[in-house]
This record gives structure tokens, sequence and C-alpha cells, in this order.
């Protein structure tokens, strides 16, 4: 859980170098076998959502992390990046609304305070 923690606090803050909006980070370790944490933001355009994405990929990988799949890279979108223990979705504003992330992993703990990490 140590190695979750950290990696979700490298991927909160990579999202916030690159001025992600809206971050929030859901422990759902109690009712998933996904993951320990969605990572949740959203950029203001595709270019923005792609430097978001990057900038996260690289920050993890130069920490040791290695990304196991991503999806959607490309389209500007929704792209989910699957570090194992954690799960990160990076969305455009209108895909964040509409997929609504937060409202179905709702029993997910909310994490209010990055320093909790």
């Amino acid at each position: 859980m140590e190695q979750a923690k950290n990696m979700a606090r490298l991927a909160y803050e990579a999202l916030s170098e690159k001025k992600g909006e809206d971050i929030r980070v859901i422990n759902i370790s109690e009712i998933s076998t996904l993951a320990d944490y969605f990572i949740i933001a959203n950029g203001t355009n595709e270019s923005q959502v792609n430097a978001l994405v990057e900038n996260v990929e690289e920050k993890l990988e130069k920490a040791g992390y290695t990304v196991k799949q991503r999806e959607g890279y490309g389209l500007g979108n929704w792209v989910l990046l699957d570090f194992g223990d954690i799960i990160v979705h990076v969305f455009d504003k209108d895909n964040r609304l509409f997929y609504d992330l937060e409202r179905i992993w709702r029993d997910g703990r909310v994490v209010e305070n990055i320093d909790e990490l």
C-alpha cells in the first residue's frame, strides 16, 4: 500500500505541475481489486490532456514505475493510464462530466488532502 500511496502522490504532482483541473484521488482499495487508487483530472483541450498524460508517465517512470496499459492516448478526450496499483484518468471537460467516474466510484474514499498519502 505504501508503494500505491507514493505512486498516487507522484501522479497528483505531475497533474498539478501541468495545471490539471479538479484533480481527485479516490482510494478504492476497500471496494475493488482493480487498483488501490484512481486519480482523475481534466485538461482544457487536447494538447493539455496529452501534456498531462506525458508528464504523469515521465514522472512515474523516473521513479521506477512502468505503465502497464495506456488507452485513448492521442484522442484527447479520455486517456487511461494503468500502473497496476493506481489508475490515472485524464479527461477533457465534456467527457469527464459525461462519464462521471466520481459518481460511479462514490463508495471509494476521496483523499481530501494529498499530504494524507
